[in-house]
């Protein structure tokens, strides 16, 4: 039994496909058609549904979307439809001229945003694109395959527990917001979830954190994680504004009362305007609030299921720092972080739960032990693609060996091996890797990436030896906990050490990822060091590279000196050994 998750509202559409349990394929529309997190910025285009990925998914499995049993799309319009509810059915469009007053959908594009989605069923069959067709033959807006509305935060939860190592656990999701809710606690148990609570609208620590980032001059919903590398370079000057503005209530309730921004801090910052002091204090000063409120928040879970193992998903929950301080601070001896948190993993989440629903046995069937479930090209087509190109090019004996003889020499190296990972993170599938002994190092790969100079660079350590470098540092292969760097070892690896002298890790087993694994090994036996720099093979404005003609123009176009690239070497001129 196939059934395909979708997720197409808000940002990050996303696809996913589970055969009897498990999870065949995962992957974010942007890696397909260059467009940053799959829309465009608020109104999202919602009738734009990821079929890009979807045709991803079916040709993984070698079927056509005829084949598909159930779809399974992460977002429920219903709850929203209140006493509109009758008259809006897959078969009859829903009419947005019906609803005139905003205040009823708490936005005034709200109608159209409803309708697009209660129509989704029909933009599947109607919107495909021309050279994408052959996999979408066969269907109607009512099937073969059964369609299901999936709430929001529902899929956020069961993405964070269905995949997670643990037979129990509590269960939190936080976001900006899903139809009503945004925040949601639930106990999860063997297949079953079972809901304690829910914060609603307006109230989002997520949003809250949107309006400051967009205060600071970044992009909304989209920018956030800057705000969390800003903050650690300022001091909570503003932390009782902030305490302020998030009340917290008991039974894990909380209110977010009208921030008012300008009047309490001044001014907002145009985006490119220097940052000020109080810029930095101000993200300061937030970030320590969040961690602060999720603290309350986890306790009041933590007494209320009694369970030692925390589940988290939503965008919230791509916040390192938090994520650290839970861990570090917090009530339970576990926690585990879904590596595409954010809204590209409600697709996984909405597919895993209607497979359980309607499997036989309907049990857990899939752990997640790595996020490599994107695409993938053989050294044949990637060979192939590179005579097409006429460009130089020479295949490695010794893959790992030559690779870290470059890194050794402190070259910067385009990585593109297996298939691509699932999730914002780079992981060692699309990545920049680079020496972290260097001091510059942080700055050169800002430099390349066209980034801003305050944002840190995260290394990819053996997982046998990241104790030994990072102070208690347990198993971390999504990149998704803060570590301290030890201090004996902070000198020699100065590129990966932040400011709060703390660095974002990713562990790697040999079982995990086998290439990238005896790369790190090979650089070891190089320097003494088992570490490398790992960032996202991309430059500014575009997504993680997917195919090798991605990698290939990324390459040329950045001041990478090499590329790996499967079994093939590309240098520049003057950058040979």
């Amino acid at each position: 039994m196939y059934t395909l998750g979708i997720n197409a509202a808000y940002h990050d559409p996303a696809a996913c496909l589970v055969q009897d349990g498990q999870v065949i394929a995962a992957a974010e529309e942007e890696r397909f058609t260059h467009i940053k997190h799959g829309k465009r910025p608020i109104p999202f285009s919602t009738y734009e549904l990821p079929f890009h990925a979807i045709d991803y998914c079916l040709r993984t499995a070698g079927i056509t979307m005829a084949e598909v049993a159930h779809v399974a799309y992460a977002f429920d319009p219903f709850l929203l439809l209140g006493r509109h509810r009758e008259a809006a059915t897959i078969t009859l469009p829903l009419e947005p001229s019906a609803h005139p007053t905003p205040e009823e959908w708490e936005a005034g594009w709200d109608p159209l945003f409803l309708a697009a989605m209660v129509n989704a069923p029909r933009h599947l069959v109607g919107g495909v694109p021309h050279r994408l067709q052959a996999r979408f033959q066969g269907i109607h807006p009512d099937g073969p395959y059964r369609w299901h509305f999936v709430e929001h935060h529902l899929a956020h939860a069961v993405s964070a527990f269905f995949p997670a190592p643990f037979d129990e656990a509590a269960v939190l999701t936080l976001d900006g917001r899903g139809e009503r809710t945004t925040t949601s606690y639930n106990r999860g148990s063997g297949s079953s979830l079972e809901r304690l609570g829910q914060v609603r609208m307006p109230h989002s620590l997520g949003l809250l954190y949107q309006q400051v980032t967009d205060y600071l001059g970044f992009l909304h919903s989209s920018d956030e994680y800057k705000v969390m590398a800003l903050a650690s370079f300022g001091k909570p000057r503003y932390l009782t504004d902030f305490r302020d503005i998030i009340q917290v209530g008991t039974d894990g309730q909380y209110t977010i009362n009208e921030p008012r921004l300008p009047e309490r801090f001044g001014p907002a910052r145009r985006r490119g305007e220097p940052l000020e002091p109080r810029h930095y204090d101000i993200a300061h000063s937030l970030q320590v609030a969040l961690e602060e409120v999720v603290l309350q928040l986890a306790d009041w879970l933590h007494a209320t299921t009694g369970s030692q193992n925390l589940c988290l998903a939503g965008g919230v929950a791509l916040n390192c720092v938090l994520n650290a301080r839970l861990r570090d601070d917090g009530p339970f001896a576990q926690i585990w972080v879904q590596p595409a948190a954010g809204d590209a993993g409600t697709a996984l989440g909405a597919a895993l739960w209607i497979d359980a629903q309607e499997r036989t046995g309907n049990g857990r069937a899939y752990r997640m032990e790595h996020a490599f479930l994107g695409p993938d090209y053989s050294d044949a087509e990637i060979e192939q693609f590179l005579r097409w190109s006429k460009l130089p090019y020479r295949r490695l004996r010794d893959i790992a060996g030559e690779t870290a003889d470059l890194l050794a020499q402190n070259k910067i190296i385009g990585w593109f091996q297996g298939r691509m990972e699932f999730g914002p993170r780079a992981l060692g599938a699309r990545s920049i890797l680079a020496s972290p002994i260097p001091a510059d190092m942080q700055a050169r790969l800002n430099d390349i990436k066209d980034r801003e100079d305050f944002r840190p660079v995260a290394p990819v350590v053996l997982e046998e030896a990241a104790a030994d470098w990072f102070v208690a540092a347990g198993v971390s292969p999504f990149m998704l906990f803060v570590y301290r760097v030890r201090p004996d070892q902070a000198e020699r690896i100065p590129a990966v050490r932040h400011t709060d002298g703390t660095a974002r890790i990713q562990t790697i087993n040999r079982a995990q990822h086998p290439r990238y694994y005896d790369l790190l090994k090979a650089f070891q036996a190089r320097t003494g060091v088992p570490i490398l720099v790992n960032t996202s093979f991309n430059t500014r404005g575009e997504p993680i590279v997917c195919t090798p003609r991605d990698a290939v123009e990324s390459f040329w176009t950045a001041p990478l000196d090499a590329l790996v690239i499967g079994s093939f070497l590309l240098e520049k001129p003057g950058s040979a050994v």
